[in-house]
Parts: structure tokens; C-alpha cells; sequence
């Protein structure tokens, strides 16, 4: 074999490695995102190889890369759990969480340019396709986009690195939020969203303000309704 044709080789394996690493990452970050893994899972490297049909080289890979992102955690053992969230000090997150809306919308109002209206206006509208198609883990990734470009039109790399961490570390708890309404968001909501585009664009910032602050107050308050559900049965004795 030629030198050129082993380098040829070589991609074409790194390539198809690449490959079946994002496909692992793809599947699981959605399953513990949908929660079809709850908080707690563990997660079996030998099961995994056999119902992907993956060797267990870029399963461990995607278990990295979900790791970093705070999906999985590896404990003292070696083995791998699916994160726990941690419910004691949801309060601290969402101080956090109302902050940055607050923050990053109001930064926006003041610094944003036309480009950034343009990108802003285009995660809106394929948020609102996902809300249509009560599809709620397309709903999550848009909804995410939608707040990263605000941010990111802020012009604070610090603020917006914060609240990029802050919303995929909520990831799940956005689709607790999600499954409270059944995946079936309603359009009020969706309007949220508009309503903070268009007090952007004007720059008003006070107005941006207090639209962040309802916005974060609103999925606050049906998170914690959700969490503190009494599904309790009534049972005869």
C-alpha cells in the first residue's frame, strides 16, 4: 500500500470513528435529556455496545464528551451514572438563571446590530416550528439557541458564556417544564419570546428588563408546580 493510500485509509477511519461517536452522544444525550434515563441511571458500556452495535472505544468517547457537559458523572468505581439534579439548591440555579435573562436581554436592547436581529428572529422561528410540532427535545436545543444569540448580541463574552452554561445545565428541567404542558406549549408563551425580540429592537431596556424577569418567573414558578405535584393514590385498607 502506497503512503498516500494509507493516509486515505486513516481518515476514512477517523472519520467513521468521529462519526460513531456522535451518534452514541446523539442517542444518549437524548434519552437522558427526555428523561427516558432518569436522574440516577446507570449506564452499562457492555449493554450499550450491544444494542448500538458500536465498539465500546467511541462509547466511551460520547460518555466523555457528556460528562463535560455535567449529563453523566463517573464514579469512585468506574462506573457511570446519568447526573442527579440536584433539587436542594434549585434556588441558587434559578437566582442565577432570572439573572441572566434579566441581564442578557438588556445588554442586547443596548448592543445589538443588525445582524444579530437577523439571527435572533431566525431561532425564534425555528423554536416556534418546534413548539407547533409539540416536539420538546427540538424545543429545548431552539430555545437554547434563541438565548445563546441574545447573549452573544450583548457583546459580554463573560455574561453569555455563563448563561450558555446555565441553560444547558437546565436542559432537563426545561423539559420538565415542557412535560407539564404535555409538550404542548402554549402560545403565550411563544409570544414571550416575540415580545422580547421586539423590545430588543427597539432598545428598550427597561422594558427588556422586566420581560426577562417575567419570562424566568413564569418557568420558574411551573418547574417548581411540576416538581411539587401530589401524585399521591387514595388506597383502601
Amino acid at each position: 500500500m502506497t503512503g498516500n493510500a494509507k493516509k486515505l485509509e486513516t481518515v476514512a477511519v477517523e472519520r467513521k470513528r468521529g462519526s460513531g461517536v456522535k451518534y452514541v452522544y446523539d442517542v444518549l444525550r437524548d434519552e437522558i435529556l427526555d428523561l427516558t434515563l432518569p436522574p440516577g441511571s446507570p449506564i452499562d458500556e457492555i449493554q450499550l455496545s450491544e444494542r448500538l452495535k458500536m465498539s465500546r472505544t467511541p462509547i466511551r468517547e460520547a460518555l466523555v464528551r457528556l460528562a463535560s457537559e455535567g449529563l453523566v458523572s463517573t464514579l469512585p468505581n468506574r462506573s457511570t451514572i446519568v447526573s442527579n439534579i440536584d433539587f436542594l439548591n434549585l434556588h441558587t440555579f434559578f437566582d442565577a438563571l432570572t439573572l441572566m435573562y434579566r441581564v442578557t436581554t438588556r445588554l442586547a436592547a443596548e448592543n445589538h446590530v443588525a445582524a444579530d436581529l437577523i439571527a435572533i428572529k431566525a431561532h425564534q422561528a425555528a423554536f416556534s416550528k418546534a413548539v407547533a410540532a409539540q416536539d420538546a427535545l427540538a424545543m429545548i436545543a431552539t430555545n437554547r439557541d434563541l438565548h445563546a444569540a441574545i447573549a452573544e448580541a450583548g457583546r459580554n463574552p463573560y455574561y453569555t458564556g455563563l448563561f450558555c452554561r446555565l441553560l444547558d445545565e437546565g436542559r432537563r428541567l426545561l423539559r420538565i417544564y415542557y412535560q407539564s404542558y404535555d409538550d404542548r406549549l402554549p402560545h403565550e408563551y411563544v409570544e414571550e419570546h416575540n415580545q422580547m425580540i421586539a423590545a430588543i429592537e427597539a432598545r428598550d431596556i427597561d422594558l427588556c428588563d422586566r420581560l426577562g424577569q417575567q419570562h424566568a418567573d413564569q418557568i420558574v414558578a411551573q418547574i417548581q408546580k411540576m416538581i411539587s405535584r401530589d401524585r399521591r393514590r387514595p388506597i383502601a385498607l
